[in-house]
């Protein structure tokens, strides 16, 4: 077999779904056999996307690599088209990783678990084909279909008012595709030929106004996923009511996609008409940034005190996409990976608490790290990761945006001094509501009415390895990020400069650079 044509990409989307469909063979009795038959579903796919990443993948390639292309329904011209390159290549990685994490969180879920093992199986190669799929009129009705489990999701496991935020999620996310839809066949449509490839619709030579206005669709459709003001209210509903498992993979991959699909979507085939958003999209990114952090300080519920934060940190992505340089725009590759890695761990974390006080109100908290000091030490320790402590992912990922926003020379001086001094409020933001949560819920003294109902036991193995799991990549490219640049830099590189030749300005100079002194920096 030449292990180079074999079709990586379709075995690894089609393998969790596929395996998925035997779940309801299994007897119902036998919960345990469901666990780990998910459990090692998730784990030979996850491997697979090792393997693969490892021994077909080319660093030094900027262009789309294992590249597969079937007819499947010719009149419609839909084909099954997918491939990767450094943008969707670390999403697919991180999917595969907090996906099979997921799996392993779910374990005390007894309520119907086979349904809820087939829908995370199936969640699983529907978010892996998100970042695959080559074909516009494919990547809708993949997005589409993966709105179906977080919703089932939502509203047969959530809180008390998951009915409202499955409602609330599947209106928003649904009502935004619709927008991907009408842009898709816009663009198909568009000159002599007609062609839903992704690769064919950049090349076409469309007018800047329908540029603007294809743009504008597509703006609106991710920025319900990203979460951007003020199409972001469905999250803080959904994180409210969804279960530790749901959390992580609705903060660690869901969010993502809304990121990933700007950057496909919005800036790379659309590079003229990004010249004109981009100013909007920093303006966006400084409001979601300073809006999430404020609101998330009035938060009295710990789920939605972490929602917010999210919504925070995706601020940056949104500066670093529109920052014009190759730094700016790797920064914002780096904190949608880090930002799921954190994300993960911190809302598993709080599942994790629930499950032990249940409740999520840090008035009815209060010194419960005395009890639980193994739970306490982790949260602190990925608290510190999200208010981007030195030496961990968010710190090198916000420090890149910064850096390279602040020597973007497509901006006036004085707009790039007052959208960096409001990223800098938002960073110094961050620790106070951060701190102050982990005050509030682990130290002082104990609350005595919680504590003589409620059995503080620490946490237990399983917890342990799974935030240890997401922790070892979150220190790991904090203190090595070339570790993770080096798969995405070729690519980052090559967008940047197409985006620069949009602009007529910066054609003719040179991407600004910055020379550190410290390679590990992960930049030039």
């Amino acid at each position: 077999m030449n292990l180079s044509t074999f079709p990586w990409l379709s075995t690894i989307i089609l393998f969790p779904i596929a395996a998925s469909l035997l779940i309801p063979i299994i007897p119902d009795q036998h919960v345990q056999k469901i666990r780990w038959y998910a459990l090692i579903i998730g784990l030979i796919d996850f491997t697979l996307i090792v393997y693969v990443f490892g021994s077909q993948y080319d660093f030094a390639n900027p262009n789309l690599q294992l590249v597969e292309s079937y007819h499947w329904v010719p009149a419609l011209d839909l084909n099954w088209s997918v491939a990767v390159d450094g943008i969707s290549m670390p999403l697919v990685i991180l999917t595969g990783f907090i996906t099979t994490l997921a799996v392993l969180a779910a374990w005390p879920v007894t309520l119907k678990p086979k349904l809820f093992y087939f829908l995370i199986l199936a969640m699983y190669g529907g978010q892996i084909a998100v970042f695959a799929v080559q074909d516009m009129l494919l990547f809708f009705l993949v997005w589409e279909l993966e709105l179906i489990p977080v919703y089932l999701l939502l509203a047969i496991w959530g809180g008390k008012k998951r009915q409202y935020a499955a409602t609330k999620f599947i209106l928003y996310t649904a009502g935004g595709s619709l927008f991907i839809l009408i842009a898709a066949l816009t663009m198909a449509f568009y000159g002599d030929t007609v062609t839903f490839d992704m690769q064919a619709l950049g090349l076409k030579d469309y007018a800047l106004n329908f540029q603007l206005f294809i743009y504008a669709g597509f703006l609106i459709a991710y920025a319900v996923k990203l979460p951007i003001f003020p199409l972001h209210t469905w999250l803080p509903d959904a994180h409210g009511e969804a279960t530790a498992p749901v959390h992580m993979l609705l903060a660690g991959i869901l969010l993502k996609m809304g990121g990933y699909a700007l950057i496909r979507m919005n800036a790379q085939m659309l590079p003229d008409a990004h010249a004109y958003f981009a100013p909007v999209l920093v303006i966006l990114g400084v409001v979601n940034i300073i809006y999430a952090a404020l609101t998330s300080f009035a938060q009295r519920n710990l789920k939605r005190k972490i929602a917010y934060s999210s919504i925070s940190h995706m601020g940056f992505v949104l500066i670093g996409i529109a920052s014009f340089t190759d730094l700016g725009l790797s920064g914002a590759v780096l904190q949608m990976v880090s930002h799921g890695l954190i994300g993960a761990s911190l809302f598993f974390l709080v599942g994790a608490t629930y499950d032990r006080t249940h409740t999520l109100m840090l008035d009815e908290m209060g010194g419960v790290g005395q009890k639980m000091q193994k739970i306490f030490a982790m949260f602190t320790t990925c608290s510190m990761a999200s208010l981007a402590l030195p030496g961990m992912s968010g710190f090198v990922a916000e420090l890149m945006i910064f850096v390279g926003f602040s020597n973007s020379d497509a901006y006036d001086p004085t707009f790039k001094a007052i959208v960096v001094f409001l990223m800098a409020v938002g960073v110094i933001l961050t620790p106070i509501y951060l701190l102050s949560m982990l005050r509030e819920i682990f130290y002082g003294q104990e609350n005595q009415e919680l504590i003589s109902h409620e059995e503080l036991i620490d946490a237990e193995p399983r917890e342990v390895f799974i935030v240890a799991c997401l922790l070892v990549p979150i220190i790991g490219i904090g203190l090595y990020p070339k570790l993770l640049t080096q798969i995405y830099d070729a690519t980052t590189i090559q967008l940047t400069q197409r985006l620069r030749d949009s602009v007529p300005t910066l054609a003719q100079k040179s991407i600004p650079t910055v020379s550190y002194t410290a390679p590990e920096i992960g930049v030039r």
